[in-house]
Parts: structure tokens; C-alpha cells; sequence
């Protein structure tokens, strides 16, 4: 493998990754923090990637339609957490697992009647179209390296949020130990609506991200729910930043097993988690329990 080559292939492993952590860190700010299960979180990947179809043949726009797919996606979380999630608090994992899947299967229903089973694409924004040239054969696409750049910038905002904000502060004593917090006068009603509205948001604005680089297609969250929960479990339950670790560590191995090991590439993601696990039994920057 030529040095082009090698710095295509790491372009393409890091792009994956912070894609990844966009949905991950939602998922782990669901499930570390709010103690939610939430199987339906793939589902909500995809549905970003189709706000993205319908929004940009609606407005023309794509920067239109990623604004208004993230504040859709929001504004349902709310909805969501108002009306359902908020019932799961302290319940069985059977329970959480049930209604999440139930879940899945309505806002797969709703996909297929508003937008059927065929598949889409999105075009990239004409901003972002071309590409740089790397060699006289060779280029990367603009919009892709636009991704990384996008996605790097909102983990650097979510990890300021959740680190050097007061929000940010009531967040983490709330994972950190929920009932002293409450005892606080902490308003968690709010707090566990409007995290629940964020993890969501971020599953849909990475669909969204992704829509111009690959189709829009039904049950194209489903494979993106596995591999967030391996995150999850690699960076530590509930660490945002570990999410990072994990996700980067997922994409860049995904990205160079297919290269070198394309008949093992499939488990090769397992096979790390398995060592990280072995090594730290909590996640990468999990809590070690005393």
C-alpha cells in the first residue's frame, strides 16, 4: 500500500469514526446517563438520513434540510420522552427493551408510508461538490473530508458542553449519582427530556451527514445500532469522551480489516472489543467499581 493510498484509507477510518460518535454519543448519553436501553436509536439514524431525502427535494437546499432535520429530530425526542421514555425510568431492562422495539416498528411504518421502500440518494451541496486531487488518478471528495471536519467540530462541542457548562455539570453529577442530585433541587424533568432530545438529534444529524455519501435506504440504521452499543461498551457506559476512543478505534479498524483482512473483517471489531474488555472490564474510560 502506497503512502496515497494509506492516507485515503485513514481519511475514510476517521470519517467513519467520528460518524459513528455522532450516533454513540447520543446512545451513550441515553443509556449511561438516563439509564434507558434505547434499540430504536438506529432507527432514529435512519430517519435522519431520510429528512435529509425529503427536506432537500423540498427546499431545494441541503443546508435547509440539516438545519430542519436536527430541530424535527428534537422536537421529537421531546415529544418521545414526554410521552413514553419517562415511563421507563427505573424499569426492568425487559421493559425498556419492549418498548423501544416497539418503537422501531412504528417509525419503520411511518418510513415505509410516507416514503415507501425504494431506495435514495442525496445530492451533496454544490459547495462541498469535486474533489482534491492526491495524485494524477487519484482524489478525495470534498464533501467527505467536509464531514470530518463538521463532525470533529460538534464532539469538540459536546465534549465542552458536557465538561465545562453548568448544564454540562448538573448532566454529569446526575450520572455520577442521580438521587443525591435530585436531593439537590436539580430539576431532572428537564434534564432528562432535553438529554433524551439531544441523543436523539445526534442519531438523526449523523443519518443526515450521511445521506450524500451513501443511499437512503430502510433498515439502514440497523447495522449502525450494533456497532454504537460496541462503542459504547469499548469507551466506558456513559463517558462521552470514551465514546470518542471507541469510535474512532471502530472505524479505523473496520476501514483498514476490510483492506487487509477482507475475509475477516466482519468480526475483527469484536475481536478488539474482546481485548479491551479483557483489559478493562468497564470501557476504556469507564468507572471501575470500587
Amino acid at each position: 500500500m502506497d503512502l496515497q493510498t494509506f492516507a485515503v484509507q485513514l481519511l475514510n477510518g476517521v470519517q467513519y469514526g467520528l460518524v459513528l460518535f455522532l450516533v454513540a454519543s447520543g446512545l451513550t448519553l441515553i443509556f449511561g446517563i438516563l439509564g434507558v436501553i434505547n434499540l430504536a436509536h438506529g432507527a432514529f439514524y435512519m430517519l435522519g438520513a431520510y429528512l435529509a431525502y425529503w427536506l432537500t427535494a423540498a427546499t431545494g437546499s441541503f443546508w435547509l434540510a440539516l438545519a430542519g432535520g436536527v430541530a424535527i429530530a428534537f422536537c421529537l425526542g421531546l415529544a418521545l420522552e414526554q410521552l413514553l421514555v419517562r415511563r421507563l425510568y427505573g424499569r426492568d431492562h425487559l421493559t425498556q427493551v419492549l418498548m423501544s422495539y416497539g418503537l422501531i416498528l412504528v417509525i419503520d411504518e411511518a418510513r415505509q408510508i410516507l416514503f415507501g421502500k425504494d431506495v435514495h440518494s442525496v445530492a451533496a451541496p454544490a459547495l462541498l461538490a469535486g474533489g482534491i486531487r492526491l495524485t494524477d488518478l487519484q482524489t478525495y471528495p470534498v464533501y467527505r473530508l467536509a464531514v470530518c471536519i463538521f463532525c470533529l467540530l460538534v464532539a469538540v462541542g459536546v465534549f465542552l458542553l458536557i465538561h465545562r457548562t453548568r448544564i454540562g455539570m448538573i448532566v454529569r453529577a446526575g450520572a455520577e449519582n442521580r438521587e443525591m442530585t435530585r436531593a439537590l433541587g436539580i430539576p431532572f424533568d428537564t434534564v432528562n427530556r432535553t438529554v433524551f432530545a439531544a441523543g436523539i438529534a445526534l442519531a438523526a444529524l449523523a443519518g443526515l451527514v450521511v445521506a450524500p455519501i451513501s443511499t437512503v435506504f430502510p433498515g439502514m440504521g440497523d447495522g449502525m445500532l450494533i456497532l454504537s452499543f460496541v462503542v459504547v461498551v469499548l469507551g466506558g457506559i456513559g463517558s462521552v469522551a470514551g465514546a470518542a476512543i471507541g469510535a474512532l478505534l471502530v472505524g479505523l479498524t473496520d476501514t483498514f480489516g476490510k483492506v487487509f483482512f477482507p475475509s475477516l473483517s466482519s468480526m475483527l471489531i469484536y475481536v478488539v472489543m474482546a481485548l479491551v474488555l479483557i483489559w478493562r472490564p468497564t470501557g476504556i474510560l469507564g468507572r471501575r467499581e470500587a
